[in-house]
């Protein structure tokens, strides 16, 4: 597992847990040396235990040497550096699985494409894995479910063979664009439910957004390949409901932030966390406008970011017309 923060770890957790002896990569070794002396995280799982067969290590080489599978949970836009150092280490054949939610800044590329150009890798050798997965939740061992997408159905049966035990099942699928875009884009809903809840609207503001944004990823997951079933699983409405319910997630928080008035510059140094949402608008809204699929949820987000819009005024604005839209 290449990335020790929150996600990295609990899901090092989760294949521990599962029967797995897992080496997790730390960049720094006092990190390292927590996890494999004390098994604790407390910079990102205050309070969790980590299992035995979990032990961490600030050397990517040895932690790479000999591995069976290779998870990567670092932030979208530190992916491609991250790749270019192990490159040449990892082991032949092995799959690799991408656990980020985001899009490359620069290039708009889903994190399996940036795997796929950097490694030189076969499609087949490379999965994600997606769902309503907030991290601490996982690390109290309370039950969920994530799907596993890889061209390879081998290649993503052997991930969710490895990422199964009591409170964490796996299914699988073979529409690795609509799960990577689920993840992606239920980030930027979140962040609008985050600044709604801030300004203080309600349910009915909030359940609307939820709709109509399900909508808009749909919409644009579709036109690029995805499948709508993809959308309305795991990866996408199941997903965009944890996040958008709970002060866990990041995208929320963030959002509620600038919901309350805080500028974005100050609440990216308020969380300890990167909000991948916030990076990803940007390259979203890019793609949308490529493929000419509209999304006024999206695009007001981008605007309260970039100041021109207040807060209050993102909700009202479900469409780009006043005129009655079908459905």
């Amino acid at each position: 597992m290449l990335g020790a923060g929150s996600w990295g770890t609990t899901f090092a957790k989760v294949l521990a847990e599962g029967g797995n002896d897992v080496v997790l990569w730390a960049r720094r070794p006092e990190l390292a040396r927590e996890i494999s002396e004390t098994k604790r995280n407390s910079d990102y799982l205050r309070g969790i235990n980590l299992p035995i067969s979990l032990v961490a290590d600030s050397s990517v080489e040895r932690v790479l040497d000999g591995a069976e599978q290779v998870y990567l949970s670092v932030p979208s836009q530190s992916l491609r550096e991250v790749l270019a150092q192990v490159r040449d280490l990892i082991p032949a054949d092995v799959p690799v699985v991408s656990l980020m939610k985001g899009v490359e800044k620069g290039t708009a590329l889903r994190m399996s494409e940036v795997i796929c150009q950097e490694l030189g890798l076969d499609s087949g050798r490379i999965a994600v894995a997606s769902g309503p997965n907030l991290a601490l939740e996982i690390a109290k061992r309370q039950p969920t479910a994530a799907v596993v997408a890889s061209e390879s159905a081998q290649t993503a049966a052997e991930v969710a063979s490895a990422a199964t035990n009591p409170y964490f099942r796996c299914f699988v699928n073979s529409d690795v664009i609509g799960t990577e875009f689920g993840g992606v884009l239920k980030n930027l809903i979140a962040v609008a439910i985050g600044i709604v809840d801030g300004v203080g609207y309600g349910e009915n503001t909030k359940a609307s957004i939820i709709t109509r944004g399900l909508a808009e990823m749909t919409e644009f997951a579709v036109a690029f390949g995805g499948r709508p079933e993809t959308l309305a699983g795991l990866a996408g409405l199941g997903d965009l409901i944890a996040t958008c319910g709970s002060p866990l997630s990041r995208n929320n928080t963030a959002g509620r932030l600038l919901g309350q008035g805080y500028a974005l510059a100050d609440v990216v140094r308020q969380m300890n966390q990167v909000a991948e949402g916030l990076a990803s608008v940007a390259p979203v809204l890019e793609l949308a406008e490529a493929k000419g699929v509209t999304m006024p949820i999206v695009s007001q987000v981008q605007q309260v970011l970039s100041g021109t819009l207040a807060p209050r005024d993102l909700a009202p604005h479900l469409t780009d017309t006043d005129e009655p839209q079908g459905e």
